[in-house]
């Protein structure tokens, strides 16, 4: 599974403009080269969790090198864009201030197969978000760099989607028990991880406030979404799920997704 697609060094470097690198997406993109290029401690975890289950250990750990290149190529495509700021420094920040449990031993899902329900999820947002962000933007090596990342992360949701049907075979989730964590899931996009992740990257000099950076860092992630991008988000969760995508409820359901984003995106424009 190791990318073999793309690298960092074959990126269009040479295409690189800052005047079309807009201090919102600067931003953004820094937040998120922290959290990807976390990826392999998010491996370790998976792998206590699925410690017997060697064929997926090595998933996890090919995905991990993955997630690392995505961090590492935002990583230096801000750098380029903002020379004074130090990307090596800055994952330091946050791992100091933000921690995952790497050491426990069973999933906080339940059973396995709703860890790989999660995982299901968190992939359909990180593929919505980078398409999200690739079209918005008109800064060449962004717009590359967020096109691959999303084709990766749809891969990933497909892998572990795969893994997913195996693990249901034994442990027999239900649809309603899949929608709960799929749900559950979402509503922690708005934990600590990614406020605290958005104040490493740009705000350290001053003390952490939580309701500030989050607010800010939602009012400039949503600001991107369209309604094609919620509606096929809404539709991977819903295969995640167990439930039918291109239906009428899938539709409802999206229509609705979109309005409640629209809604938390003008609250924390407010509060920012």
């Amino acid at each position: 599974m190791a990318n073999a697609h793309w690298t960092i060094e074959g990126l269009p470097w040479d295409k690189l403009d800052p005047a079309k690198a807009t201090p919102e997406m600067l931003k953004l993109a820094k937040a998120a080269a922290l959290v990807e290029y976390n990826g392999h401690i998010y491996a370790d975890y998976l792998c206590n969790i699925f410690r017997d289950d060697p064929v997926f250990c090595q998933v996890a750990r090919d995905w991990a090198v993955e997630e690392v290149q995505h961090g590492e190529a935002l990583g230096t495509w801000a750098a380029r864009i903002d020379p004074s700021w130090d990307f090596q420094a800055a994952v330091q920040r946050f791992r100091d201030g933000y921690q995952i449990d790497i050491h426990a031993m069973d999933s906080k899902r339940g059973s396995r197969a709703g860890e790989l329900v999660s995982r299901c999820i968190v992939e359909t947002g990180t593929s919505s978000y980078y398409t999200a962000l690739a079209e918005a933007t008109d800064e060449p090596v962004f717009k590359q760099i967020c096109k691959h990342i999303a084709a990766d992360e749809l891969r990933h949701y497909k892998l572990f989607y795969d893994h997913l049907k195996r693990y249901l075979n034994a442990e027999k989730l239900n649809r309603l028990q899949r929608l709960m964590i799929s749900l559950s899931r979402i509503n922690e996009t708005e934990d600590d991880e990614l406020s605290y992740a958005f104040y490493a990257a740009n705000y350290w000099t001053r003390p952490y406030a939580r309701a500030e950076n989050n607010a800010e860092y939602t009012a400039l992630a949503y600001a991107y979404y369209k309604p094609q991008h919620l509606d096929r988000m809404v539709g991977m969760v819903f295969k995640a799920s167990g439930l039918k995508p291109h239906t009428w409820l899938h539709s409802a359901a999206a229509r609705f997704a979109y309005s409640r984003m629209r809604k938390k995106a003008e609250a924390a424009r407010a509060a920012a």
